[in-house]
């Protein structure tokens, strides 16, 4: 997965060296920028109030929000251990510029490792963290929430890191970017939340048993639509 990244970002860097832009950002009414944290502030509203406006079928109050029962979705800390250390790592992140795709592409464009320690920093204290707890466990068999077909899953970090180079930062860049007041990060954030919902209802999300019956083939059209759209958008 992480040689994957790398290539994608290569590829990347390439169309970047070639003139591939999306254009200059151009100042926006404030009240843009506080579209994306009022979203997220009334969502947290709705958790913490948990209203319920409709039945299910055997007549239980329910709804609008649903919790998953089981996976990875059903596995989260309290609220306010989530609401405490997200707050402290967007702080961190924001005031550091972190940024995954970033620091890789800043290493290899502009031979500037600064963002790059972050990431090894960030990996160290994983490494630390998961033999402590004793959760690490090297291998490509049994991995959670992953299968091992390898060529998918370098091929989907592949694209990946293509896509996010030439978007200008990782998701999670994307999402403190957003936490800013950026409009285009902003619909980033958005478009991700929306692709996640396709790719787990349309059987293009991949799971432990292997990768889903749609996934390698929307691999390969994400694949030639970011090539078309690093070739033809230059300025």
């Amino acid at each position: 997965g992480i040689l994957g990244l790398i290539l994608g970002i290569g590829i990347g860097i390439m169309f970047l060296k070639r003139g591939f832009s999306l254009g200059r950002n151009h100042p926006a009414p404030r009240a843009l920028g506080w579209v994306m944290p009022a979203i997220m502030i009334t969502l947290l509203a709705l958790l913490i109030i948990a209203p319920q406006f409709g039945r299910d079928a055997s007549g239980n109050a329910t709804g609008p929000l649903f919790f998953s029962e089981k996976g990875p979705g059903s596995q989260y800390a309290p609220l306010l251990i989530s609401l405490g250390v997200g707050l402290l790592i967007g702080f961190l992140a924001q005031r550091s510029r972190f940024c995954t795709v970033g620091a890789i592409r800043d290493r290899i464009l502009l031979h500037d490792s600064h963002l790059l320690n972050g990431i090894l920093a960030l990996i160290a204290a994983a490494f630390i963290t998961n033999l402590i707890i004793g959760q690490f466990s090297p291998g490509f068999e049994n991995q959670p929430v992953a299968h091992s077909d390898i060529i998918w899953s370098f091929g989907g970090m592949v694209l990946a890191g293509l896509a996010f180079t030439l978007v200008g930062g990782c998701p999670g860049r994307q999402l403190f970017l957003a936490g800013e007041g950026d409009g285009d990060a902003a619909m980033f954030i958005t478009g991700m939340i929306v692709g996640a919902g396709f790719a787990h209802s349309f059987a293009i999300a991949s799971s432990p048993a292997g990768t889903a019956a749609f996934g390698p083939i929307t691999v390969m059209v994400g694949l030639i639509i970011c090539a078309i759209l690093g070739a033809t958008m230059r300025e």
